[in-house]
């Protein structure tokens, strides 16, 4: 009957709706890369001292967090299609205030909007795509957020780069605006096919039946999968429901150990994906590069390449997430990580301080930190870069996905925010070995995590998700 079941799935409307679903990824990293390359723009344009910059650039973070716990719970009240809407919305105003605005203060909560809209994409994209998704292919398709989140930031270092090349450098004028304007202006692009492209998909079957919209439920279920499947599949949502109130905040909530299990085990993972210091790597990677001895411009370009090499180890991923699951997927990762990241902090111990403080390196073992810090990269990308969404999006009762979402995605990015806010003090005081040590013992002790909190939840539908963590 499964096979049967399978064979009726409309898979050109489901292909349609993740393509939709995941341009908001692809705007989640295209707003977080669309930074890099506009800084001096921003000191010249604003007057800005180092710490003003970090404020400037940071803002993006605290919208972020803002915007995933928000989007959470309004998803419950309002529906998934409406708030990505409204996120569609701020990516798109945010832009064009970034990109035109002289005046600080408006340039900075125009920022701040956008990460709102960044951090609602982030946790509504996977969660949506879980929530219309077959269960047997629910992994590749909700990987699908990553390779577009890898895109979005690839895409936004080679637009940086064609319009710094335009115009000489980023503080060069193009049709009368500097390019690190056009920088801004052209995140509009992807915004306004988000926008367009929502109109055209149904709100999610899960959010319709907790609302008392069964018959559309049936409607949208019966497209996706035939008359006989949807009967039943909104028999069984209503069922993972509670009959005596809407999902809520509150439910999240466990006696004695303050949150349910399956709650701690998401902050477990949303924590863990940012502790190992990723974005460190992204942000900074040019700098590793031009310790290995090449040039600023080839750092550049080699940015741009592994944003490539780590769009082709999302696809790995997407062809193993549904048939290893995702349990071991993480804990290969974890160890590849542990082993990389302890690599890169023996070669930065080999390393000298100059009279400055600036760290020098012999070329060869700037190389080493250079490939081991790929290599990394590639293990994150197959495994709790993608995996992490897939879970978000998957694991959590169909009464908790909001709430659960929005405490989740509020840790997700107040980590990221920490992490990459205390790596220039930290690398500084404990030095580059030290703090690159800290993110290796966060994979190793991400492995046992894992290894002892975590389920496996390849195959199983959404109303399955009961029997671990349900209220």
């Amino acid at each position: 009957m499964a096979a049967r079941q399978q064979d009726q799935v409309n898979m050109a409307l489901v292909g349609a709706i993740v393509a939709v679903a995941t341009i908001g990824g692809l705007l989640f990293g295209y707003d977080s890369g669309a930074v890099n390359g506009t800084q001096a723009g921003l000191k010249a344009a604003f007057a800005l001292d180092d710490n003003g910059l970090g404020f400037t650039v940071g803002s993006l973070l605290v919208g972020c967090a803002a915007g995933a716990f928000l989007a959470g719970r309004m998803a419950d009240r309002f529906g998934r299609k409406r708030i990505m809407v409204l996120a569609a919305v701020l990516f798109l105003t945010g832009a064009l205030v970034q990109g035109l605005t002289a005046n600080h203060a408006l340039f900075v909560i125009a920022r701040f909007f956008g990460g709102m809209a960044v951090g609602a994409a982030s946790v509504l994209s996977p969660a949506y795509i879980s929530e219309v998704a077959p269960a047997a292919i629910r992994g590749r398709l909700t990987s699908v957020q990553q390779v577009m989140i890898i895109t979005g930031l690839t895409l936004a270092f080679v637009v940086n780069y064609l319009l710094a090349q335009a115009a000489g450098d980023s503080l060069g004028q193009l049709a009368g605006a500097p390019a690190w304007r056009w920088m801004y202006l052209a995140q509009a692009v992807p915004a306004v096919v988000f926008l367009v492209a929502l109109q055209f998909i149904p709100e999610s079957p899960r959010y319709l039946v907790s609302s008392g919209r069964e018959g559309e439920a049936l409607a949208v279920l019966t497209r996706l999968f035939g008359v006989e499947a949807a009967t039943r599949k909104v028999d069984e949502i209503r069922a993972s429901f509670a009959v005596d109130h809407r999902p809520r905040l509150a439910d999240v909530l466990a006696p004695g150990t303050v949150l349910r299990p399956v709650v701690w085990a998401g902050l477990i993972i949303a924590l863990f994906q940012q502790f190992v210091g990723i974005n460190v790597i992204f942000y900074y990677g040019e700098t590793l590069w031009r310790l290995a001895g090449v040039s600023e411009k080839a750092a550049l370009e080699r940015n741009i390449f592994s944003g490539l090499v780590s769009i082709a180890a999302c696809f790995v991923t997407m062809a193993l997430v549904d048939r290893i699951g995702r349990k071991p997927l993480l804990l290969m990762g974890s160890a590849g990580m542990a082993v990389s990241l302890g690599t890169m902090s023996w070669a930065f111990s080999q390393g000298t301080l100059d009279a400055a403080g600036a760290l020098q390196m012999d070329q060869q073992l700037g190389l080493i930190a250079v490939i081991a810090a790929n290599i990394y990269v590639v293990f994150f990308n197959v495994s709790w870069g993608p995996v992490m969404w897939v879970m978000l999006g998957e694991m959590f009762p169909n009464q908790l996905r909001g709430s659960a979402l929005a405490v989740c995605g509020l840790a997700q990015w107040a980590a990221n925010y920490a992490v990459v806010q205390s790596f220039p003090a930290m690398a500084s005081g404990l030095g580059l070995a030290e703090t690159y040590l800290l993110y290796t013992v966060s994979a190793f002790i991400s492995f046992w995590l894992v290894r002892a909190f975590l389920p496996e939840t390849k195959g199983m539908e959404l109303e399955q998700m009961e029997g671990w963590g349900g209220h």
